[in-house]
């Protein structure tokens, strides 16, 4: 018996909620395995790998789902108070994100070793440079009258569009890192492969979140 169509939207609705809560579950639990694993305090450079995470996996994870239809932790929540909040959690991702560049360029000046000189370093350093220009572009959000040139449609389009660009440099970037010898020794066998697929379900959400919200509707406009 074919469904109908409001069993397939009510179907379609139930797996992105069971998603995007997956996805609340992943980046959360995958900054405490972080945390867990460096025991924050015990060196220098274990400040890196959590703040990193902190920033990429957990609070701009969050910041994006605050917009997600079915999965919003601000769902009853008024458009601007979700703007708010996104910004916050932006702001906070990006200072998390400037202060484990620091760290890992002083620790690595300290031991005399080269830095950019990896595809982590290089898109560490790409993503955090990014993520600047991006909350900067939210400026033009928060005060559109400053693009008199622009619509506000246009600039919301733009925005989630090179955000999701964003995001995915910041999952690229902590994939990259497991590659690293010090998470290859740390993290062997089944836990590896669960750490990989961290940031590719997170990814997977927010993209078909940002492409439902943004990319499908503006083609489906005549």
């Amino acid at each position: 018996m074919a469904l109908t169509t409001e069993t397939e939207s009510w179907i379609y609705r139930f797996l992105r909620a069971v998603s995007g809560a997956a996805a609340h579950l992943v980046s959360l639990g995958f900054t405490i395995f972080v945390a867990v694993l460096v025991r924050p305090g015990s060196s220098l450079f274990s400040w890196h790998p959590l703040l990193m995470s902190l920033a990429f996996s957990f609070l701009m994870t969050e910041a994006l789902l605050t917009f997600s239809p079915e999965s919003s932790l601000l769902r009853s929540f008024s458009r601007k108070a979700k703007v708010r909040f996104h910004w916050a959690l932006q702001l906070l991702s990006l200072l998390c994100a400037l202060m484990g560049l620091g760290i890992i360029s002083y620790n690595k000046y300290l031991n005399g070793k080269a830095h950019f000189v990896t595809w982590h370093g290089l898109t560490g350093l790409l993503m955090v440079l990014y993520a600047s220009m991006q909350c900067m572009g939210g400026l033009a959000l928060l005060y559109p009258k400053l693009m008199k040139n622009w619509t506000l449609a246009k600039l919301k389009l733009y925005h989630a569009t090179s955000g999701l660009v964003g995001y995915l440099l910041g999952c690229a970037s902590l994939m990259l890192g497991m590659f690293s010898l010090w998470f290859t020794t740390a993290v062997t066998g089944i836990l590896w492969y669960l750490s990989v697929l961290c940031p590719i379900l997170t990814s997977l959400v927010i993209m078909n979140q940002v492409s439902n919200a943004y990319l499908y509707r503006k083609r489906s406009q005549p």
